[in-house]
């Protein structure tokens, strides 16, 4: 088991400013406690995403860190010129000794895309093209790409990742469907659904592994993404983590809200008890966080713990209070 931290980087309150660099110095302590990787979302116009351009702040992410991994969940690629992007992705390969995770996306919210001038019916289309090109401009010396939305000839690729042939990749997995896809292209997985959903989809994802040939040794990894609070005690832990869920979910409902719809499926629910019964929320000592994530963790077949242990008005104090007591306390029994 491996453990790692996704972050929306949702509005906290605080002066931006102040609350970048209060990040950077919680992701010095993600490192130190022993998390595996730190993955920053994007997201646009909105309080849910106070961190639009990923690279930059992975760029600060880099200099402050030396052994944790780091990298996008995920970059919305039909937002990104390819060729752009391709550079931004070397650069962080190479400014961090190749310790980049690269997260693809298509983005989940149609209003961000729309913004940007990109019609969100031509998402998925769009994504498997930008993709395909990255993926060449990673790999190959010059590029030659005729295709629907981008065309290109003999462009030389003056630059090129660390990682050969190119950083892991990721992806936000929320159908079991998708699982016989991300086992061909190998890609990393985080699933948003409840534990027992995702035991279905690592169940199909080791399968279609297993079906192409590969070793488990080799199996990447699958993950499930949770809001963690850890306190001295149960009471402390569940009213820091409620009272910040509440400024998170508004943030998160902000856009759809807006234009007067409802949230996907498979996404959080909005009550505070049922988010916590359903297991997307863990709150409370370092026993019953220990308890329910062993307990959940087994039912999802993962191995990728991942944490959101930074949200809505978590004080940094509260925030370096949970990974001190998840690291000491948690992730040796897990």
């Amino acid at each position: 088991m491996k453990f790692g931290v996704f972050d929306h980087m949702d509005r906290a309150g605080l002066d931006l400013g102040r609350q970048f660099d209060e990040r950077l110095r919680l992701i010095e302590l993600y490192e130190a406690a022993g998390f595996h990787a730190y993955h920053l979302a994007e997201h646009h116009a909105t309080p849910l995403g106070m961190a639009p351009s990923p690279s930059v702040f992975l760029a600060a992410v880099a200099q402050r860190t030396k052994r944790l991994r780091f990298g996008p969940l995920v970059y919305t690629l039909n937002l990104y010129h390819p060729l752009r992007l391709i550079d931004e992705i070397c650069m962080l390969d190479q400014m961090s000794g190749g310790r980049l995770e690269l997260g693809i996306g298509r983005g989940i919210s149609p209003y961000e895309v729309g913004y940007y001038g990109v019609d969100p019916a031509t998402g998925p289309e769009r994504f498997t093209e930008i993709l395909d090109v990255i993926l060449k401009g990673l790999t190959e010396k010059r590029l030659d790409h005729a295709g629907k939305y981008f065309q290109f000839k003999d462009v030389p690729m003056e630059m090129q990742p660390v990682q050969r042939p190119h950083p892991p990749l990721w992806y936000g997995a929320n159908s079991i469907e998708s699982a016989d896809r991300l086992a061909k292209q190998a890609c990393n997985a985080v699933v948003g659904m409840k534990a027992e959903g995702v035991g279905q989809f690592a169940a199909r994802y080791r399968a279609a592994w297993a079906a192409l040939g590969r070793s488990e040794r080799h199996l990447p990894l699958i993950g499930l993404s949770r809001h963690v609070v850890v306190g001295d005690s149960d009471r402390e832990a569940l009213s820091a983590a409620k009272r910040a869920f509440t400024l998170w979910y508004d943030a998160l409902i902000h856009l759809w809200r807006a234009h007067g719809v409802g949230l996907p499926r498979q996404l959080i629910p909005a009550r505070f008890e049922d988010a916590v019964e359903q297991g997307y929320i863990i709150a409370g000592s370092a026993a019953t966080v220990r308890q329910r994530m062993k307990r959940d963790n087994e039912a999802a077949g993962i191995n990728y713990c991942i944490c959101r242990l930074a949200f809505g008005d978590l004080s940094f104090e509260e925030s370096a209070r949970s990974v001190e007591l998840f690291a000491r306390e948690v992730m040796p029994a897990l």
